[in-house]
């Protein structure tokens, strides 16, 4: 039975989207599946430092746009230790239906089917898809941007994953919550928590002014296995509050984000290849993807055109094309150092996170801001990571060598007021 298409793309978010569009872009047949409509409003927000979407071209897909973006690194409750660190460099928020109505817009010519995938079943030459209503579709490569869960990569088991957990709120408050203007990009300042939570794994607010009296605020944990609960989240983000005699005066959103900071790399032998969550391209330093999904999906969608025009490939053969584009070795080898990174991090305290971060970015501003895209050359990288060891107080050279101190709690204790 000949292939309805040459590729099928399972998913109908921002990877799928993305990966569609640079394929119909380069002239390949291709269709997608996807559970919801395809312009169903997206729920989470995206943010990103703007001179990685200046990069590519797009900055004229945000929506908002902060040049005021510092973080608070100290304990709080003195002037000394409310002290701001700015970052130098704008912040911005993607406009979400811009940037589904661009990708939509690129991929227009593909077919979305509404459906759920059930089965993938690779014979040689093509892949079929069967689906919950009881059509099989057929193509000659299946790529799975469905997102981090899918059943359908496979992936070697390291362990429990580490999620990165956070509860927000779009609303107004009273009096504002930050600065006029400012998106704050950490404060780990923990006066409003007691003894006992200090001991906790820390968490730390991620904020913004989005204009007309109405602020994003969200209580956000760095990786850690099993995730920090949401009514962990929601207490510490109430406590923030209540410590600074900030109101909540009109809720217009709650957010609930959880995402793997630590997936595996998937198998990149197997004949379905992946894309976004799927193929595990969460920056594991920062949480990040929208920008390496806008990076690094040209380039596999253009291994995957050029791979096409061999009739003899099959779908093994392509998925294979594919995953060296996605995965080069030096990505990977990046991937492993960030990971290794991660590990270590997930143990500190409170007092050795914050210290962490303050030492981190008084890197020079190229370095840490290449750091947390994931744009460093391999050596660069390393040098970086070098720098970073040599700038460190000696505390923190002994948990980034021997890891999280003895004494560190690796989980959340039942939440204490």
């Amino acid at each position: 039975m000949p292939p309805n298409v040459d590729v099928l793309v399972l998913g109908g978010g921002p990877a799928a989207l993305c990966i569609a569009s640079e394929l119909n872009q380069r002239g390949v047949a291709v269709a997608g599946i996807a559970p919801d409509p395809l312009d169903a409003p997206w729920p989470n927000t995206y943010g990103i430092w703007a001179d990685e979407l200046k990069m590519v071209g797009l900055e004229q897909l945000l929506e908002h746009r902060w040049s005021d973006t510092v973080s608070y690194f100290g304990a709080g409750g003195t002037t000394a230790q409310d002290q701001s660190y700015g970052h130098g460099i704008d912040y911005g928020l993607f406009d979400r239906a811009a940037l589904q109505r661009y990708w939509l817009e690129r991929a227009d010519g593909v077919v979305w089917h509404q459906d759920t995938v059930q089965r993938l079943e690779v014979n040689g030459a093509t892949t079929s898809v069967s689906c919950a209503s009881g059509a099989t579709l057929q193509a000659r490569l299946v790529i799975d941007a469905s997102g981090s869960r899918t059943p359908h990569i496979r992936r070697p088991d390291q362990g429990p994953v580490a999620g990165q957990a956070a509860y927000g709120v779009v609303g107004r408050f009273s009096p504002p919550p930050i600065d006029a203007g400012r998106f704050v990009l950490m404060d780990y300042r923990s006066d409003h928590l007691s003894e006992a939570q200090r001991r906790e794994p820390p968490t730390f607010l991620y904020a913004m002014d989005l204009g007309d009296g109405v602020f994003f605020v969200e209580e956000t944990s760095l990786a850690l296995a099993p995730g920090v609960p949401y009514d962990v989240l929601k207490q510490r983000f109430q406590q923030r509050l209540d410590q600074r005699g900030v109101l909540i005066t009109e809720v217009i959103h709650e957010e609930f984000c959880l995402f793997p900071m630590n997936l595996p790399l998937p198998d990149r032998s197997q004949p379905v290849l992946a894309f976004g969550g799927a193929a595990s391209m969460v920056h594991p330093a920062s949480g990040y993807m929208v920008g390496a999904l806008l990076r690094r999906g040209p380039d596999m969608a253009e291994a995957i055109a050029q791979a096409l025009v061999n009739p003899a490939l099959g779908s093994a053969a392509l998925a294979q094309r594919g995953w060296q584009a996605l995965w080069p070795i030096e990505l990977v080898l990046r991937h492993q150092l960030y990971q290794f990174g991660l590990g270590r991090l997930m143990g500190f305290n409170e007092a050795l996170l914050r210290t962490h971060f303050a030492t981190f970015f008084a890197l020079p501003r190229e370095e840490w801001f290449g750091f947390l895209t994931n744009t460093l050359p391999l050596p660069r990288l390393m040098g970086v990571m070098l720098r970073l060891f040599a700038m460190a107080p000696w505390e923190l050279r002994r948990g980034l060598v021997l890891g999280a101190p003895a004494t560190q709690s690796p989980t959340f204790a039942q939440s204490s007021g």
